[in-house]
């Protein structure tokens, strides 16, 4: 069973490959556009543990906004 923050990064990592997909990027197109390696745009898609200093750096490159809501 996944704990909540796995369900989360695994839920991020699928927006970061739908939106780069959607753009018709390569994960190397993200990377350049970025600044991040190609294996760390892999370890975001695949929902591996990584800073939000990372993951905002390629939701940027996308146009997407990182939002945090309360659970309550």
């Amino acid at each position: 069973m996944m704990k909540d923050d796995q369900r989360t990064s695994a839920v991020l990592g699928r927006a970061v490959r739908a939106a780069r997909q959607e753009r018709g990027w390569s994960q190397e197109e993200l990377g350049r556009r970025s600044g991040l390696s190609r294996p760390t745009i892999a370890r975001i898609e695949r929902g591996d543990d990584i800073s939000t200093a990372t993951l905002s750096k390629a939701a940027k490159a996308l146009g997407l906004a990182i939002r945090v809501e309360s659970d309550g």
